[in-house]
Parts: structure tokens; C-alpha cells; sequence
């Protein structure tokens, strides 16, 4: 029930933050979309700046971080764009059960750019996370490279910036929902262009 009232606060906070901007959002507006009293808010809560961080945390980066954790030393590319679809799934999760579908890239990147630039410790943790996923796309490029799956002369580094900046595809500024179907074509057509003819 305890996390079940927090995860409900979480999301109402998200949503309100994609769509209304970080500024904008007071735990007055958030007591009223979530009909609770302030009190309860802060039992959870100390304040606005630890509920914002919260949310970045819990939506935006322990998704990725759980998925990075999947991936193991000897994976090759198909397991790794295996584990950044699971990630993106669970952001089709989360923007599922908000109640205002049409959130795009554009909200998202406020978001990140107010965590980012507000929060330094937010920062750092997406800065680590951004190295280790690009370290991640270089090691498994390099194991396909050794199994014989991908051509010989792919440019490792180039090819790994190319698998990481899959997840920039969004358009932002468009219009509507965000469309998380294009993310597997673009993951494997990539790896297609890449592999060894057999």
C-alpha cells in the first residue's frame, strides 16, 4: 500500500513535469491532480527539489541502469540492443500509465536538461551512465568482431556512437505520442548493414 501511494505520486509528478515543466509544478498542483493531502505528500517527500530528483531517478535513469546490468562481458550486439529495447519498453511502461498520452521527446528533454542542470549528482549519474553504455556498444562490437558475426572492417568507435544515438531518433517537437515501434527497425537494420555476409 506504502509503495503503491509512492509510485502513484511518482507518476502524477512525471507527467505533471513533462507536461507543465519543473518551474511550473507546485506540491500545491500535485496535491490537487492527486486529490491527497500535503501531509501525505511530504511523508514521502521532503520537498519539491527531493521529489523531482526522485522521479528523475526512478523514470530516467534506474531503467537504464537495469538494463546495462543485464548486459555481460561476452555479449555480442544482438543481446545488447536485446537489453536497450527492455530499457525502452519500460519507458513505453511508464508513459503508458500516465494519463496524458500525448507526452513526445520534447517534454522528456526538459525534463532532463532542469534535472541536469539543477542537480548535479543527477548529472554525474547520467554522464556515468551515457560512458557506460558506449563502453558497453564498443565491447560487444569488439566481441561480434571476434566471433566472426560482423564484418571485419566496421569502425568500432563510429559504429558504437551509432548504436548509442539510436534512442535520439524521437523527433522532438513533434506532435503526438512518441513512438517507440521505429526503435527495434533502427537497432536492426544497423546490425544488418554491419554483419558478414554468409
Amino acid at each position: 500500500m506504502v509503495e503503491d501511494r509512492r509510485e502513484k505520486i511518482l507518476l502524477k509528478a512525471l507527467e505533471l513535469y513533462m507536461i507543465e515543466g519543473y518551474a511550473n509544478v507546485s506540491i500545491t498542483d500535485l496535491q490537487s491532480a492527486l486529490n491527497m493531502g500535503r501531509g501525505t505528500l511530504y511523508y514521502y517527500f521532503k520537498d519539491k527539489d527531493e521529489l523531482f530528483q526522485e522521479v528523475v531517478d526512478e523514470f530516467l535513469i534506474k531503467p537504464k541502469q537495469r538494463a546495462l546490468d543485464k548486459v555481460k562481458d561476452t555479449a555480442t550486439i544482438p543481446e545488447m540492443i536485446e537489453a536497450m529495447l527492455s530499457y525502452l519498453d519500460q519507458l513505453r511502461e511508464f508513459r503508458d500509465q500516465v494519463e496524458n498520452k500525448n507526452i513526445n521527446t520534447s517534454n522528456v528533454v526538459m525534463v532532463m536538461y532542469t534535472a541536469y542542470t539543477r542537480f548535479p549528482e543527477l548529472y554525474k549519474k547520467a554522464r556515468k551512465m551515457y560512458e557506460r553504455e558506449l563502453n558497453l556498444w564498443t565491447q560487444v562490437i569488439k566481441n561480434s568482431l571476434r566471433a566472426g558475426a560482423i564484418r571485419g572492417d566496421v569502425p568500432v568507435e563510429i559504429t558504437a556512437h551509432m548504436f548509442l544515438h539510436i534512442k535520439d531518433g524521437w523527433d522532438p517537437g513533434r506532435s503526438g505520442a512518441m513512438n517507440f515501434d521505429i526503435f527495434p527497425q533502427q537497432y536492426n537494420y544497423l546490425y544488418d548493414l554491419i554483419k558478414k555476409n554468409v
